[in-house]
């Protein structure tokens, strides 16, 4: 009992030095100053790394982020309550924007050290967050499928925090920006190409799924 309490206090540090927060032990989605939860350019919400299916359930968010994955009843109930509750005042409205990088333009092949044109690339988005009233940039790593998984994973880990490294030594604060790796898990070429040998012709066709996913979340 004591270890999960540990481990729930620690995940509200986490959040709260990134700029979103979870505003109560059981939020297990990334949320912002707002009370919003924040969303891939996909309309995904961001998942902290202690979400379960309970306790998404127990998460006032549960049902609007997986409503798929929860008890029918449990979000019906919660749809009914919050239809006879009072209005929300509007704040101001968010504005986001999504940039796909292709990771051959920021890193060599297999690497994770930023290039110069790279550097280029992401002081066009500094120029973009410094236009607007910043909450959040979210940077997802991404890899194709040569390799094994766990090399993979850390391989996209790796180069979202080479992304993170560059925007705060740009000036962007460190508690706004949120890396994550996603591996090889989702490419974006299907099945257009084919084999495992890695020869340069499949090495050239896999350049799409090896991508940094950049999303600018803020208000103007």
């Amino acid at each position: 009992m004591i270890q999960n309490i540990v481990k729930k206090s620690l995940a509200v540090a986490l959040l709260a030095g990134i700029g979103f927060s979870a505003v109560a032990q059981e939020r297990v989605y990334v949320i912002d100053q707002r009370d919003v939860v924040a969303k891939s350019g996909f309309g995904l919400c961001w998942r902290t790394g202690y979400w379960t299916p309970a306790a998404a359930a127990a998460d006032k968010a549960g049902c609007e982020c997986d409503k798929d994955l929860l008890p029918k009843e449990a979000c019906e109930a919660k749809t009914a309550a919050a239809a006879t509750a009072a209005p929300a005042v509007a704040g101001p409205k968010p504005t986001g924007e999504k940039i796909t990088v292709a990771a051959d333009a920021l890193f060599d092949f297999n690497k994770a050290v930023l290039r110069p044109e790279g550097k280029a690339k992401l002081d066009e988005l500094v120029s973009k967050a410094n236009a607007i009233k910043l909450e959040v940039i979210l940077a997802v790593g991404h890899t194709d499928r040569i390799g094994g998984a766990a090399y993979n994973q850390k391989l996209s880990e790796k180069r979202a925090a080479a992304v993170k490294e560059y925007l705060v030594a740009k000036g962007i604060e460190a508690n706004r920006v949120y890396t994550e790796g996603k591996g090889k898990t989702q490419p974006v070429t299907g099945d257009k190409c084919k084999g495992n040998v890695k020869t340069k012709a499949l090495i050239d066709c896999l350049q799409p799924d090896r991508r940094v996913d950049i999303e600018v979340i803020g208000t103007k």
